[in-house]
């Protein structure tokens, strides 16, 4: 039997950050806000992260995925 997704590892989301925080995403180099934590499947590769952190760029502007939300400052 196949399974339709795969799931990748639990990536830990350090505790002070919720939705609404302003982060620093010291891989990616940008400032943002923290806009939804939760549950998403890559509609490429279907790897299902249980723990993807968006984050939106200061006064809006394109998303982005944290890669290693355990990476990430306080911005």
């Amino acid at each position: 039997m196949s399974r339709t997704s795969r799931e990748r590892q639990r990536r830990p989301v350090p505790g002070w950050v919720t939705e609404g925080t302003a982060i620093t995403d010291p891989i990616e180099g940008r400032n943002g806000i923290v806009q939804f934590i939760g549950e998403w499947q890559d509609p490429a590769t279907r790897v299902v992260m249980t723990n993807a952190v968006f984050a939106r760029p200061h006064g809006g502007g394109k998303e982005w995925i944290v890669k290693a939300p355990s990476s990430l400052e306080r911005g």
